[in-house]
C-alpha cells in the first residue's frame, strides 16, 4: 500500500490514519512545489493532480476522507469504524461527511465570501463551528468514548483551521479535543514525518 503525500496538505490525515492501523505502508513523497502531482504517472493515480492519493494493489483512491474511510474498512482490527449495523454507524458516517462542511467553512473564511445561509450547503462558517463545538462539549471523541476515523477526518481539519493556520478562533472544546488528538502516538508519528 502506498500513500502519496506532501507536507502541509490534507495528506496528514491519511498518514495519521495509516499510523493508527499499525500496518506497514509506503509513504511516497510527492513534491507539489515542483509539480510532481502533475506527472502522467501521478495523474494515472489521481486525475485531479492533488494529494493525498492511495494505491493498494489495483485499487487507487483520491480524496482524503474517502482514503481514510477505505483505510478504516481495509483494516478492521484497528477499530476505526463502527461495523455496519452498529448503533454508532450513522453518527460515524455523519461526521465523516461533515468534514466537507469544515472545508467549505474554511474557504468561506479565507475568501471572505458572503452567502445567504439558505444557499450554502454548509449554512455558514459560524454554524459549522458552532455545531462542532456543541458536539465536542461531551467527548472525548465524536462518538463519545470511541475514537474513530471520523476523529481523524474532523480532527485534522480542525487542527489546520485552528492551530496551523489560525483561521478559526480557538474555543475551549476545540482546545481540549486538539490536545487529545495531538497526544495520540499515531498523530505524533505522522507529525514527525513533516506532514503538518
Amino acid at each position: 500500500m502506498q500513500i502519496y503525500w506532501s507536507p502541509r496538505t490534507r495528506s496528514f490525515a491519511s498518514l495519521w490514519a495509516l499510523e493508527e492501523t499499525g500496518m506497514p505502508y509506503e509513504a511516497v513523497l510527492t513534491d507539489i512545489s515542483i509539480g510532481a502531482q502533475k506527472t502522467p504517472e501521478y495523474l494515472a493515480i489521481n486525475p485531479m493532480g492533488k494529494v493525498p492519493a492511495l494505491k493498494d494493489g489495483d485499487v487507487t483512491i483520491a480524496e482524503s476522507a474517502a482514503i481514510i474511510a477505505y483505510i478504516a474498512e481495509r483494516f478492521p482490527a484497528a477499530k476505526l469504524a463502527p461495523e455496519i449495523g452498529h448503533p454508532q454507524r450513522g453518527k460515524y458516517l455523519q461526521w465523516m461527511f461533515f468534514a466537507a462542511n469544515i472545508e467549505a467553512a474554511i474557504t468561506q473564511i479565507f475568501t471572505k465570501i458572503e452567502m445567504p445561509t439558505s444557499s450554502a450547503g454548509w449554512g455558514s462558517a459560524d454554524q459549522v463551528f458552532d455545531v462542532l463545538d456543541k458536539a465536542l462539549e461531551t467527548g472525548p471523541w465524536l462518538l463519545g468514548q470511541r475514537f474513530s476515523a471520523a476523529d481523524i477526518v474532523i480532527g485534522s481539519g480542525l487542527n489546520f483551521a485552528v492551530r496551523a493556520f489560525k483561521m478559526v478562533p480557538p474555543r475551549p472544546s476545540f482546545d481540549r479535543y486538539l490536545d487529545r488528538i495531538s497526544a495520540r502516538e499515531a498523530f505524533k508519528a505522522a507529525e514527525k514525518m513533516g506532514a503538518v
